[in-house]
């Protein structure tokens, strides 16, 4: 995981990995000339907007279409390079862009390699009262050329019921060809998934966060176990949550502190494998943890008078001074709005220190190495 400018960080990836990531799925900026927050509060009522805790999320805004298309088309770019010869790119979007995104993504591929134009049809409220309500995005994927990655078996579904029951009355329905009804079907290049609102175990309060289960098919039908897939415009981080659970490496980068902040703590709850977290950014750094720990009886205890401003904290208890290997851990969640304030020193090593890390609800990390091992 990286937090920083995703021009400059591909730019820094070429040399270890052109021609090296199997799998791109992006989902930037839209065009919207809008400005997103992030919802931070937790256990609030859905229903009172006006009573939310937000903090700054990320901005959609550009002085034009041709500045907006100057972000796009080096990055495009770059991740035409980063790509493997049978790797696949699908990049997000929807109605306010997509059109000339697929004149980028054309002369940057070749108007052959349009592999589909994907649509995701979802439902939810909107106030539009003068046209048709704008329900769908559009994704579109591209390949390098002929030989590309597609496990149509890995994403089949069951038929509709109906269909099931039409070639059960009469073995001529399909104009002389029967399906395998069992097996299932290759979805069509519609897609309906309810989006995240919809969805209360997955909301993380990030805006324009997307459902895990269109990453899912998306990483299943375009690579495979041990893969390596990158998404460059992280935000809530859905795409690394899973392609780890799917068992596939990743490379997750954004520009946002509150971005980086989100993935990284689904990426804990989940109980992901150990992962790198890279910055070419300044961060802000609180007061040393040592100041707000200590050990007792076999349990570091957090001091609770800063308990309201941690989002979660976790410990290794036998650090070894590279890689941090956390034991255990404590987050907030929608159903518990405060860390707990013990965490267990089990898996301690004598001779070994304990390294504690507290990451607050303003996306800070701070973090304290204890030699004094409790007695």
């Amino acid at each position: 995981m990286i937090l920083g400018d995703n021009l400059a960080v591909m730019v820094s990836l070429l040399e270890e990995y052109e021609n090296r990531v199997n799998l791109i799925y992006v989902d930037p900026p839209f065009f919207t000339n809008r400005h997103y927050a992030a919802r931070v509060g937790k256990g609030e009522d859905s229903r009172r907007p006006q009573e939310w805790q937000l903090a700054e999320g990320y901005p959609d805004h550009w002085v034009d279409l041709d500045a907006y298309l100057d972000m796009l088309y080096p990055r495009l770019k770059l991740m035409h390079r980063l790509l493997a010869e049978d790797g696949t790119l699908y990049l997000h979007l929807d109605w306010h862009a997509d059109a000339y995104a697929r004149l980028l993504l054309d002369e940057i591929f070749g108007p052959d390699n349009l592999l589909n134009e994907i649509i995701w049809v979802y439902h939810g409220p909107s106030p539009i009262r003068s046209a048709f309500n704008r329900k769908h995005d559009t994704i579109l994927a591209y390949v390098k050329g002929e030989r590309y990655t597609f496990n149509a078996d890995a994403v089949r579904q069951p038929y509709d019921p109906n269909t099931v029951k039409t070639f059960a009355a009469s073995t001529k329905a399909g104009f002389g060809k029967i399906p395998d009804l069992e097996r299932g079907k290759v979805p069509e290049d519609w897609w309906y998934f309810p989006v995240v609102a919809r969805l209360h175990s997955e909301r993380t309060g990030y805006p324009t966060q997307k459902p895990q289960a269109l990453l899912e098919r998306i990483i299943l039908a375009s690579s495979n176990p041990g893969d390596l897939v990158a998404d460059f415009f992280s935000g809530s981080g859905t795409t690394a949550v899973v392609a780890q659970h799917l068992q596939r490496r990743f490379i997750a980068v954004d520009a946002a502190w509150r971005a980086a902040h989100t993935a990284r703590s689904r990426l804990v709850q989940v109980g992901a494998a150990p992962f790198s977290f890279e910055s070419s950014l300044p961060a802000p750094f609180p007061a040393p943890a040592e100041a707000a720990v200590q050990i007792e009886e076999g349990e570091l205890v957090l001091n609770p008078q800063v308990q309201a401003g941690v989002d979660y904290w976790e410990i290794d208890p036998a650090w070894d001074g590279s890689v941090f290997r956390s034991a255990s851990q404590s987050l907030r969640t929608r159903r518990s709005p405060q860390v707990s304030c013990r965490l267990s020193l089990s898996g301690q090593v004598p001779g070994k220190p304990i390294c504690v890390r507290l990451v607050g609800v303003d996306g800070s990390l701070s973090q304290a190495v204890i030699s004094r091992v409790d007695q």
